[in-house]
């Protein structure tokens, strides 16, 4: 028997296991304490609403584009933001990830130069480097990149597209201000460049009293495609997301969409406009957001408690997560192992970076899941994996 590798397609060479995935495989075990992942909490969703999903008609094929009244229900999502589309301009997606494929694939060569935040959403990461993306990197602060920074890649780079998180950044926290976004908007516009603007915590703020307006919504030149992801506020399991991009994009992604999978599933486009529908949603998302509020408040002092003299880090603003830069330790992947064996999972920072070594002094913390005890219990872990030369179990 022939043992040697089948022939693939050159990009297979770049293609790398998703960090965050197999640490989720890894704390399946019981009595894992995890941080690792961006899971929301199941016990602060609103009910499923199986009338919506019933009709037998539903399980037939559908649209490529998605369903009339999903794609309707959407638009007027995205409107109450201040970015105004028509539901033409919608596209139903098996989750954002399906979108940062499409916009992947429509926009990259191998070689070709784009922007990112640095650090950045991992699993970005992983599909832009794939399709072999030379992928710069703008700083963050808590308010925005880096604006010189930001201005001196453009010009130097000259990036077909940026990808950006503007609000509750994943992993780093920052919630774009008012300032920087209209900042942004000006330089893309000004250099031509395509922006994916991804928002999939934007419901997830807790304290935020400027207004989020959507970068893409104040380009006046600049092609766009936006990203939104029901799986942090409604049963994820569904892996139910959306898109809506410039129009002169839309019937390529269009394409895309059916050389990919046909269609999303039906009953989960239905069970999702229902409920954007319904009078319920403000009070879903006032208890969702207060659940939050109680658990990122809970972490805040935990890690005050454990890793005040360790870190430096914001509280966040919305979002799920916690982003630590250790003063003198590092959080490295044999960290995490060492962790990992003592009941504890993290996400460290090494992960979020297109340049690895960027990132060995941060760590990502999710809120979402663990109760006061687990946290208080696992970061007393984490903390001793840090500043002990040997962590036994």
């Amino acid at each position: 028997m022939d043992s040697s590798s089948p022939p693939l397609a050159r990009r297979t060479q770049r293609l790398k296991s998703s960090l965050v995935r197999d640490i989720l495989a890894a704390t399946a075990r019981p009595g894992m304490i995890s941080f690792a992942g961006g899971l929301p909490a199941a016990d602060l969703m609103p009910a499923l609403p199986v009338a919506a999903t019933t009709d037998p008609a539903l399980y037939q094929y559908g649209t490529s584009e998605g369903e009339p009244v999903f794609r309707q229900a959407v638009a007027a999502w995205i409107d109450e933001t201040g970015l105004h589309v028509q539901p033409e301009q919608v596209l139903a997606l098996a989750g954002s990830q399906q979108g940062l494929d499409f916009a992947a694939k429509l926009l990259l060569d191998e070689g070709t130069p784009m922007l990112c935040e640095g650090p950045t959403y991992v699993a970005a990461l992983q599909v832009f480097e794939l399709f072999g993306a030379d992928i710069a990197c703008a700083p963050l602060t808590p308010e925005g990149p880096d604006l010189p920074a930001l201005e001196r890649l453009l010009a130097e780079k000259r990036p077909r597209c940026a990808y950006l998180i503007p609000c509750f950044q994943n992993p780093g926290g920052a919630c774009y201000s008012p300032q920087a976004r209209v900042a942004v908007a000006e330089l893309f516009d000004r250099y031509n460049v395509i922006l994916i603007e991804d928002e999939p915590y934007r419901s997830v703020a807790l304290d935020v009293s400027h207004p989020m307006t959507p970068i893409c919504s104040l380009l006046k030149r600049a092609p766009w495609i936006y990203l939104g992801s029901f799986s942090k506020i409604l049963w994820p399991g569904w892996r139910m997301g959306y898109l809506a991009a410039h129009p002169a994009l839309m019937p390529h992604l269009v394409r895309l969409k059916q050389a990919a999978d046909l269609h999303t599933q039906r009953p989960g486009q239905h069970a999702v406009a229902h409920w954007l529908n319904s009078d319920t949603r403000s009070r879903d998302l006032a208890r969702l957001r207060e659940g939050y509020r109680i658990r990122r408040d809970a972490m805040q002092a935990a890690l005050q408690r454990h890793f005040g003299k360790l870190a430096d880090w914001e509280m966040p603003r919305g979002g799920l997560f916690f982003w630590l830069k250790l003063r003198k330790h590092d959080a490295t992947r044999a960290m995490l192992d060492r962790a990992i064996e003592r009941g504890v999972a993290f996400m460290p920072g090494e992960a979020f970076f297109a340049n690895p070594a960027e990132g060995r002094q941060h760590l990502r913390l999710n809120y979402s899941r663990a109760t006061p005890e687990e946290m208080e219990r696992g970061l007393a872990i984490l903390a001793a994996c840090l500043t002990e030369e040997t962590c036994t179990a």
